[in-house]
């Protein structure tokens, strides 16, 4: 995943700064950061954290990611017996495929973002790479709009990762590009799935504006730091979000059980 633009904050211990239990359901393990490392800075920052390992068709592309039910039975074996939720970051719009019903019964919670979008090839882009060119700015925001209303509806999500996220250099011009219309059929989209609004800290997005917009549409939030390839991050931005909104547990995202799992309730 991609490397947030900002100074990467170290995490804190978050001594009871909101009035509900912090969990922090976006950090993924790696060659820097291993199980170990998660639990014991999970306990030193009184941070729950939610591991997710990518999942989807090998066509993907990542060093490490589940494309079937015995390598999604692996991680949930992995990470069996440790204080964490077992979740899993989902790529493209095609991963069901790759699981049965019972294997996906194992884990906690799925998340997934609009981030790999479909080029003018009609092939996977991963816009976060070095060389991307969106072209025209109204007529990107256009299709990524449809493109984020499509991965919402199209899969069983628990959580909507890195909201209103832009490639760069089009993140600098944020606050313009996206107006009150283009973040309405998201805010729509996630209300009709039922999908949580996740406040990323490693991207700082999304903004107050789309975060009241989801509020008043009486959505659910997670907090997410993207670990990507190092240790987790801090999640102060989260925190600080959730204050200036004032929120309170009944805001907060809580992984389904049973038969209220996304991907139980409705069809990819």
């Amino acid at each position: 995943m991609p490397v947030a633009r900002h100074a990467i904050a170290e995490p804190q211990p978050a001594a009871a700064p909101l009035a509900f239990p912090v969990v922090d359901y976006h950090v993924h393990l790696n060659s820097s950061f291993s199980l170990a490392d998660a639990v014991a800075l999970s306990q030193k920052t009184n941070v729950k954290f939610g591991i997710a390992e990518h999942a989807g068709t090998k066509a993907n592309d990542y060093p490490s990611i589940a494309s079937n039910d015995d390598e999604l039975r692996a991680w949930v074996a992995k990470l069996a017996g440790q204080p964490v939720y077992k979740g899993i970051q989902t790529e493209w719009i095609d991963w069901m495929s790759c699981f049965s019903k019972e294997s996906l019964g194992e884990i906690d919670y799925v998340l997934s973002d609009a981030m790999t979008m479909p080029g003018a090839d009609g092939r996977r882009t991963k816009m976060w790479l070095h060389g991307f060119d969106a072209g025209d700015a109204t007529e990107f925001m256009d299709r990524y709009v449809r493109w984020n209303v499509q991965v919402i509806e199209k899969e069983p999500l628990d959580i909507f990762s890195h909201p209103t996220w832009l490639p760069p250099p089009l993140d600098l011009r944020a606050e313009e590009l996206w107006t009150e219309e283009r973040m309405k059929p998201i805010i729509r989209s996630l209300r009709r799935t039922g999908t949580a609004v996740e406040i990323d800290s490693a991207f700082h997005i999304p903004s107050l504006a789309f975060l009241r917009m989801a509020k008043d549409a009486h959505l659910r939030f997670s907090f997410g730091s993207n670990s990507g390839s190092g240790p987790a991050r801090g999640i102060d931005f989260c925190i600080e979000r959730a204050k200036a909104m004032g929120l309170t547990a009944a805001d907060i995202f809580t992984p389904a059980k049973g038969n209220r799992k996304p991907f139980l309730r409705r069809k990819a």
